[in-house]
C-alpha cells in the first residue's frame, strides 16, 4: 500500500517537473519581423521552447518594460531613443561576449553607428537597420498632383500638396517618436532639438496637414493597407514598403520602383537611420537562453533567412551570399553609400523635451 501510494505520489507530480525542467526564452519583437523557420529551427537544434510576443510600436515596447518584471528574456528595441534609455537606466544586460561568438560577424562601421546609444556596443547587437521615409504611389498622385516632388518630403508635408493627395489617401505611422525628428530635418531644424521654438514649428508643420491625413496608425497596418491601394503616400519605415511591394504583387496589383508602381523614397532632405538591437532585460528570467537564441540570431544563414522574409538590411556582411539576388540587389533593402550619406540619426531627447514632444504628437492626433 505505502508503495502504490509513493507510486500515485510521483505520476502527479510528473507533470510538474516536466514543466519546471522545461527549457524556454520569451521573445518580444516587432510585429512580421522575422522568419519563422529561425524560431522552428532553433527550438529543433537547441531544445529551448520560444514563446513569442509582438508589439507595433517603440511606446508599445516602452510602456511594457517600464514598469520592470516584464517577463521577458530578448526584446528588439530600436537604438534611439529606446535602446539608449534602456542602457542608461540599467535595465539591460550586458552581453556575455564568450557566449556570444557570432557578435564577431556584424559590421564594425555599422556598430559604430550604434555606439554613442551603447557604449563598447556591451549591451545589444545589431539584429536589422533602415530608415524612414516615403511609400508612394506615383501615378495615382502626379493625377492629382503632377507637379508635386516625389523625391521630398514636400509631398506629403506641403499642405498644399497634402491637400490634393487626400483624395487618394495620407497615412503616417502613429509613433512620435518617429516622426517628429523628420519634421524637424524637413524644416531645417535639428532633429535632436529640444528647443520649445524648433518643437512649436514642428506641431505647426504637423497641424497643417492634419485635415488632409486618412490615418495615423501603427506601421503593420500601413504596410497592408499600402498594398491593397487605400493609400497613395505614406510617413513609414523603409522595410515596411518593400514588404508592401512583395504583397501587392502577389495580390495583382502594379508594383516596382518605375512611374507605376509602389515603390519606397528616402526623401532629398534626408531620411533617418535607425538600427534595431537585440537585447536582454535586466531581469530576463532565462538570460542563458536568451543569449543562445541571440548568438543563433547572428548567424550568416540565419540572419539572412530573415532579410529575405522581412526585406529589411542585417548587418551581418558574411550573409550576403545566402541572400536572394533581388533582395541583396535592391537599393531600397541595401542602401547605397551614398544614399547613407543622406541619412541622419536621432539621439533620445531630454526627459522636458520628451514630454513636450509627446503632448505634440497627441495634439497632432487629436486635430488641435
Amino acid at each position: 500500500m505505502i508503495l502504490l501510494r509513493a507510486l500515485a505520489a510521483l505520476l502527479l507530480a510528473l507533470p510538474s517537473l516536466a514543466m519546471a525542467q522545461e527549457r524556454v526564452v520569451n521573445v518580444y519583437n516587432w510585429t512580421d519581423y522575422i522568419d519563422p523557420y529561425a524560431i522552428e529551427r532553433f527550438q529543433q537544434e537547441t531544445g529551448i521552447r520560444v514563446r513569442y510576443d509582438v508589439f507595433d510600436s517603440l511606446e508599445t515596447l516602452e510602456g511594457k518594460l517600464s514598469a520592470g518584471r516584464s517577463g521577458y528574456d530578448v526584446i528588439v528595441p530600436t537604438s534611439e531613443p529606446t535602446f539608449s534609455r534602456l542602457v542608461r537606466a540599467g535595465a539591460l544586460r550586458r552581453l556575455d561576449r564568450a557566449a556570444l561568438p557570432n557578435l564577431a560577424n556584424q559590421d564594425a562601421a555599422l556598430l559604430r553607428q550604434v555606439e554613442s546609444s551603447d557604449p563598447g556596443n556591451a549591451h545589444g547587437a545589431i539584429y536589422l537597420w533602415g530608415t524612414i521615409g516615403m511609400g508612394i504611389r506615383p501615378d495615382r498622385i502626379r493625377a492629382l498632383a503632377p507637379d508635386a516632388p516625389l523625391d521630398s518630403w514636400d509631398l506629403i508635408l506641403r499642405p498644399e500638396n497634402a491637400r490634393r493627395l487626400a483624395r487618394c489617401g495620407i497615412a503616417i505611422m502613429d509613433s512620435g517618436i518617429d516622426v517628429i525628428p523628420s519634421v524637424l530635418r524637413w524644416l531645417g531644424r535639428d532633429p535632436n532639438s529640444a528647443d520649445a521654438g524648433d518643437l512649436r514649428a514642428a506641431e505647426q508643420a504637423l497641424l497643417a496637414i492634419r485635415p488632409h491625413v486618412r490615418a495615423i496608425v501603427a506601421s503593420s497596418a500601413i504596410m497592408d493597407a499600402l498594398a491593397n491601394g487605400e493609400y497613395c503616400a505614406v510617413i513609414t519605415y523603409s522595410g515596411d514598403v518593400v514588404q508592401a511591394q512583395g504583397r501587392a504583387r502577389e495580390s495583382g496589383r502594379g508594383v516596382g520602383r518605375d512611374s507605376e508602381g509602389l515603390t519606397y523614397v528616402q526623401p532629398r532632405e534626408g531620411a533617418q537611420l535607425w538600427f534595431d538591437m537585440l537585447a536582454i532585460p535586466a531581469d530576463a528570467p532565462n538570460p542563458e537562453n536568451a543569449q543562445a537564441f541571440v548568438n543563433f540570431m547572428l548567424r550568416p544563414e540565419v540572419i539572412a533567412g530573415v532579410t529575405n522574409q522581412v526585406r529589411y538590411p542585417n548587418a551581418v556582411p558574411s550573409s550576403r551570399p545566402s541572400v536572394r539576388p533581388e533582395v541583396a540587389g535592391d537599393p531600397n533593402v541595401f542602401p547605397t553609400a551614398e544614399m547613407v550619406a543622406r541619412t541622419f540619426t536621432a539621439s533620445a531627447p531630454g526627459a522636458a523635451a520628451e514630454r513636450a514632444r509627446s503632448r505634440t504628437w497627441s495634439r497632432f492626433k487629436a486635430g488641435r
